[in-house]
C-alpha cells in the first residue's frame, strides 16, 4: 500500500501536524486539568477539552485528505467547527455563570446562535444557500455573540465581580472571540466572493489560527479557574 507522505517543503502539512498534536496536548492538559479547579469551574474547562479534541479529530481528517490529494475540500473545516466554536461560547457562558446571575434562556440563545452561524457560513462558501444572503446571515449571528459578551448579562454578571482575575480572563476570551473569530468570515468572504480557490493557504491560516482561538482560548479558562478564589463559583 502507497501511503502519502509529507515532505519537507510541505507548509500546509506542516501546519496540520502542528496544529494536532497542539490539539491533542491542550485536551489532554484540559481534561487533567479538571482535577485541579473547584466543581463550579469543571463544566468550562471540560466544554474547551471537548472543542479541542474535536478539533484534534477534524484536523486528523484533513491531514490526510490533504496528503492523498494535496487539497482539503471546506466540509472537512465546518464538521468540527460546527461543534467546536459552540463548545467554546457554552464555556464562556459557564464562565460568567459562576460569578453572576445570567439566565438559562441566554445559554439555549447563544448556543443555537453559535451553530447557525457556523451552519449559515458553510452553506454560503458550499453555494447551497446565496452567498451573499448566507454570509450577512451568519455575519449577523457572530455580532450577536459578541453583543452578549459585551453589553449582555454575561457582561454584567463578569462586571459586577470583585474578582480581578475572572475579569482578566474575560478580557482575553472576549478579545479572542473578537480577534481571533474573526479570520471565519474573513476566509468565508474570500471565498464567496472572489472566486479564490484554497492550495493550502487558507488552510495554513487556520490552522495557525487554532493555536490561538482553540489553544489558547482554553488554556485562559482554564488558568482563569485556577486563579478563581474560593466561594466564587456559584455566587449568584
Amino acid at each position: 500500500m502507497n501511503n502519502p507522505v509529507m515532505q519537507t517543503i510541505d507548509l500546509v502539512g506542516a501546519s496540520y501536524s502542528a496544529a494536532l498534536m497542539g490539539m491533542l496536548a491542550t485536551t489532554l492538559l484540559l481534561f487533567i486539568g479538571t482535577a485541579w479547579v473547584r466543581q463550579g469551574w469543571k463544566v468550562p474547562v471540560t466544554l474547551c477539552a471537548i472543542a479541542t479534541l474535536v478539533g484534534a479529530f477534524s484536523l486528523y481528517e484533513a491531514r490526510l485528505v490533504w496528503l492523498a490529494q494535496s487539497q482539503v475540500p471546506l466540509v472537512y473545516h465546518y464538521v468540527g467547527w460546527i461543534i467546536s466554536l459552540p463548545a467554546l461560547v457554552a464555556a464562556l457562558y459557564f464562565l460568567a455563570r459562576n460569578v453572576g446571575r445570567v439566565s438559562v434562556s441566554l445559554f439555549w440563545r447563544l448556543l443555537i446562535v453559535s451553530v447557525l452561524m457556523v451552519l449559515f457560513r458553510y452553506l454560503g462558501e458550499a453555494g447551497i444557500v446565496y452567498p451573499t444572503l448566507a454570509f450577512l446571515i451568519s455575519l449577523a449571528f457572530w455580532l450577536y455573540v459578541l453583543g452578549e459578551l459585551f453589553f449582555g448579562q454575561m457582561e454584567e454578571a463578569i462586571s459586577k465581580s470583585t474578582i480581578t482575575s475572572t475579569k482578566r480572563g474575560y478580557f482575553w476570551l472576549r478579545l479572542i472571540v473578537t480577534i481571533g473569530w474573526a479570520i471565519y468570515p474573513l476566509g468565508s468572504f474570500v471565498i464567496s466572493f472572489s472566486a479564490y480557490t484554497d492550495t493550502g493557504g487558507l488552510s495554513v491560516a487556520y490552522n495557525v489560527a487554532a493555536f490561538v482561538n482553540l489553544m489558547a482560548f482554553g488554556l485562559t479558562v482554564l488558568t482563569t479557574a485556577m486563579m478563581a478564589p474560593k466561594g466564587e463559583e456559584n455566587a449568584s
